[in-house]
This record gives structure tokens, sequence and C-alpha cells, in this order.
């Protein structure tokens, strides 16, 4: 099998295996890693079609990671996707309303962040083996509100690491931050910050590209990694639900072998979508990239324009994990763009970093004509929750409604009929009041979890064990600090 190494899109001459590229998280450069080659699938989908979703794992990851062993590579697919999930299925495939919702929430944080931050601190710490690395690891991460809390459960007491999250106060769901503070686990350290998500990931990025930071934490035992999206052993993971859902919907006869697919995703990070993506270059036959925004739709402007601009106001909408105006993971696509044109690629990220914006060719704007893109204000979405629930009884939290709105307008205003998978992201569980201010309105209960429990009643479907577990769980993390004092808040907790 050919050798697929990763070089920084800031530096194409940089060179390194997937087990170190897993590791350091972000090129040193400032920049994201890329595979040097997109793989192509080496098995046909009839045979993909009879496996379960380990062996469709298997058959994805094996082609990125390509320095892991068959046993190693099994063995952390294995220890991810376990009884940890709700369904033996790990993801279910759910028909309503003219779309095919793919649930990626039966995780044990019941966000779709589960699906690759399961597998994350099994890579790592199969990486750091393989590179004789003894110094402990430290994840440091910022987070929207679903990444922090399935990534301190994917590292929680896991030997050789420690975590540290942050996120915006006030800017997350009850739930999400209610799951992040009464984490447990000695390596767990979770910061609320005074700011946005784009104030505590810019931050972050910072912490990284600090040299003097860097040689003191080496001095001490420990090295940074990301669990964000940024990582690759993030991003390759979530390819391979994109792959399940097409062979599932050939297993069960939905379309024929070849038959295109369009597919949905709600966006904020870009990773999500960019997995879509880079399923499609393998050779899956997916037609359309549906990019769905909500109010804060930098992306939505983007595609349609060629114009990325974030110098607007931050709005803290319904869908809060979508309320970025820094997608980190785009540059993966522009650098993609750019003829893998490392020197193009800076020019646009040093615009973006000094000016807030950046402006590409015409060139570059054909080149990803895969993609459409769509917005919902607050008011689409929870009146699409209002519109699945009363048709068809079927509950989406408020990120989906996001993806399934615009989903519905791109049809209405195209007519393309093109069987369409839906990034199912998170369960409704996880915002509640907003899913219930949609489905029930005469709902006067401000209790968190009396909400909960009435939002059970009317959708038929069980609390989750995730929600279940925090209803009398002790809070463990209550430090909230000033973005200029997260570095200090790092050094702390290390100590």
């Amino acid at each position: 099998m050919e050798e697929i190494l990763y070089k920084s899109t800031r530096n194409s001459k940089l060179r390194m295996s997937a087990s170190k590229a897993i590791l350091q998280g972000l090129s040193e450069d400032g920049g994201l890693f890329m595979p040097t080659k997109i793989p192509e699938f080496d098995v046909s989908f009839d045979e993909l079609k009879t496996m379960d979703y380990r062996g469709v794992a298997y058959e994805v990851m094996k082609l990125y990671f390509s320095d892991f062993t068959e046993e190693e590579l099994k063995h952390c697919i294995a220890s991810a996707y376990d009884e940890k999930f709700d369904t033996e299925n790990i993801v279910d495939l759910v028909y309503a309303d003219k779309a095919y919702y793919l649930e990626l929430f039966h995780g044990a944080t019941i966000a779709f962040k589960d699906m690759a931050l399961s597998i994350l601190p099994h890579l790592m710490t199969t990486a750091a083996k393989k590179n004789d690395i003894d110094n402990d690891i430290v994840i440091l991460t910022a987070t929207s509100g679903d990444t922090g809390k399935a990534a301190l459960a994917g590292f929680d007491s896991v030997p050789g690491t420690k975590i540290i999250v942050f996120y915006p106060k006030g800017g997350v769901s009850f739930i999400q931050e209610r799951q992040m503070v009464t984490q447990t686990g000695l390596n767990t350290c979770v910061i609320g910050i005074k700011g946005n998500f784009d104030d505590a990931q810019s931050a972050v990025k910072n912490l990284f590209a600090d040299k003097e930071l860097k040689a003191s934490l080496s001095a001490k035992g420990y090295q940074f990694s990301s669990a964000n999206s940024i990582n690759i052993g993030r991003l390759i993971p979530q390819i391979v639900y994109y792959v399940y859902s097409y062979v599932k919907l050939l297993a069960e006869g939905k379309i024929s072998d070849g038959e295109k697919i369009n597919v949905t995703v709600p966006t904020g990070n870009f990773g999500n979508i960019l997995a879509a993506y880079m399923a499609k270059r393998m050779g899956l036959p997916i037609d359309k990239l549906i990019c769905a925004s909500n109010e804060n739709k930098v992306l939505y402007d983007f595609f349609t324009t060629g114009v990325y601009d974030r110098n607007r106001d931050f709005k803290l909408t319904n869908s809060p994990s979508m309320d970025i105006l820094i997608s980190s993971n785009l540059e993966r696509l522009i650098y993609l763009a750019t003829g893998e044109d490392d020197s193009k690629n800076i020019k646009l990220m040093n615009s973006l970093k000094e000016t807030g914006r950046y402006d590409i060719s015409a060139d570059m704007k054909s080149f990803m004509n895969d993609f459409v893109a769509g917005f919902a204000t607050e008011e689409d979405t929870l009146a699409q929750i209002a519109k699945l629930y009363s048709d068809t009884g079927y509950v989406l939290d408020t990120h989906t409604a996001v993806a399934s709105y615009v989903y519905d307008e791109y049809r209405k205003k195209t007519g393309d009929d093109t069987k369409t998978v839906i990034a199912s992201t998170a369960s409704p569980y996880k915002f509640t009041p907003n899913v219930l201010k949609a489905i029930d309105k005469d709902c006067a209960s401000e209790d968190a979890f009396e909400l909960v429990d009435r939002l059970s009643e009317l959708s038929g479907v069980k609390v989750p064990r995730a929600v279940e577990e925090i209803r009398n769980a002790k809070i463990m993390h209550d430090k909230v600090v000033e973005v200029s004092e997260m570095k200090d808040a790092v050094c702390d907790f290390l100590k």
C-alpha cells in the first residue's frame, strides 16, 4: 500500500507520517496538515455494503493512516466504536420528509463529535508509542459546545495525557456546559472564557505557536496536541460515516451502485463538510455538498460571493455550535483550490489575520462548484423543527434543523430531487429549551431537567444516558478567565 505522508498547507515541502501529524495536531508554521494525496478506495461498494461500521472504518482509515499496522488500527477502531454507543449500528440512518437523516449522536456525549473523538485518544497514544514519545501529551482545545465534552470524555484518565478545554462562558447551551463542568478525571481541566468561540480558538492557536511556552513545557515533560478538527486524527474518521451512509443506502436498495447522492451539513468550523468533500474526492458518488449556516453566515456569503469576511457582528443563536466566524478547516479547501500552492494560501491567510477578509480568484471559485450554500434564521430553525415534528413526529435539534431548512429551500429553488443525506449532528436533548419552544409552545417550565422529561414524553424517545448522568452530578470545574489570562491558566493547571 502506498504510504500517505502529511504536509502543511503553509509549507508543501514539509513531510511527516500520519502518526507524527496526529501527535503534533497543528503544523509549527500555523498551517494545517493535508495528505500528500487523497487516496481512492481499494475495495468496491459491493464489498463495503456487507461490512459493519467498524469494517468500513478500517477500509477508509487504512488508506490515510498508512504507518499504522493493521493490528494497531483495528485495535483503535474496536476500542472506539463499542458499547458506549447506544445503537449497535454506531450511526443510524432515518428517513423523514424526503431526506435521510444520518444520526451521528448515539455516542457518549450525544453529538457528532463523538464519532471522531472516541478514536482520537487511541490513535494518539498508539502514535506516541510508535514515535518513542516520553512526554505527556497535553490536549489543548477550544470548543463552541460539543468538541469540549466529547474530547474530555475521550481522554478522561487516559495515561500519559492531560486535556484543557476552553469554552465561551454564556455561549453554549445549559446541557453542553453542564456536561463539561461536571467532567471527572484528574487529567481534565475545563475553563470558561469571557469572550466568544473565535476568541478562544485564536488564543489556542497562539499558544500552539508560542515557542517559548513550547520550550518551557518540553523541559517539564509536556507537549501540546489538538483535539479540534484541525487534527487529521479527527478529520479522517469523519470521512467514514459518509461512506457508511452511502453503502447502507446501497445495501437497503434505496440507491443503485454508482448513483449520486447529495449531502447537507450544518456547518461552523467546516471540518464536517470537508470530510464529506474528501469522501467525494476518494470516489464516493456525491454530487452536491450543501453547506448550511445559521445567522453567522460567513460561509454562505463566501460561497455566494468568493469573499471571506469575518468583519461582522458575532451573533449568539439557538444553534450555538455553529456560532463561528473563523472557519479554520476552510483553509484546507482553500489550499486545494490554489492547486496546493502554499505561497498563495499563506497570502490569503495573512490577509484574513491582518484585515479579517480575503478574496479568492474566479478559478478558485470554479474549483468549489461542488458546494452550494444556504442559511437559516433563528425563526426558520424553530419553524423547521415544528414542521418536521408536525408532519412526521421526528424531532430535530437546532443545528440539524438549520441543515434541514437549507435543504428544503435548495430543493424548492433548484427542483433537484437527488436522494440526500443530512448530517444530524446532535440529539435534540442537547438543546431542549429551544426544541420545546418549537414543538410545545405552552410549556412554561424553566427547569432544564423538567424540560428534558417533557421532550421525552412528546418524542417517545428515552432520555439519553449522557443527560441522565448529569442530573445530579457535582460541578468539578468553575474557573472563568479573560482571554488574556488563558496562557497563565494553562501553566497553572500543569504547575
